[in-house]
């Protein structure tokens, strides 16, 4: 499993651990990843996604999974979450133009 948001594509970054005689070695900074369950209300399902506390609050701020997927560039998000964006879009489209 990789450590990489499904939401905002943020990944592991590499960097040095310093100690006090200026030793340098490497070391990584993982994100904070959480499994959460996101509802989206236009496709009626909810999703379990691995994303990072950060993502969490973008989509709260966002008012929803869907109104954030819909902001999204399709190339940060994950397979799954793209398939989703897809899904959405399919079916706002078909309410638009049935109405």
């Amino acid at each position: 499993m990789s450590r990489r948001c499904e939401l905002t594509g943020t990944n592991r970054q590499i960097g040095h651990k310093v100690s006090h005689s200026n030793i340098k070695t490497k070391r990584s900074f993982n994100p904070n990843l959480t499994v959460a369950t996101l509802a989206s209300d236009a496709l009626g399902q909810t999703f379990k996604l691995r994303i990072t506390a950060a993502a969490l609050r973008s989509v709260d701020h966002n008012g929803g999974l869907d109104a954030f997927l819909l902001k999204a560039r399709e190339d940060e998000l994950s397979d799954r979450a793209a398939r989703i964006r897809r899904a959405l879009k399919k079916k706002l489209g078909e309410a638009a133009a049935a109405a």
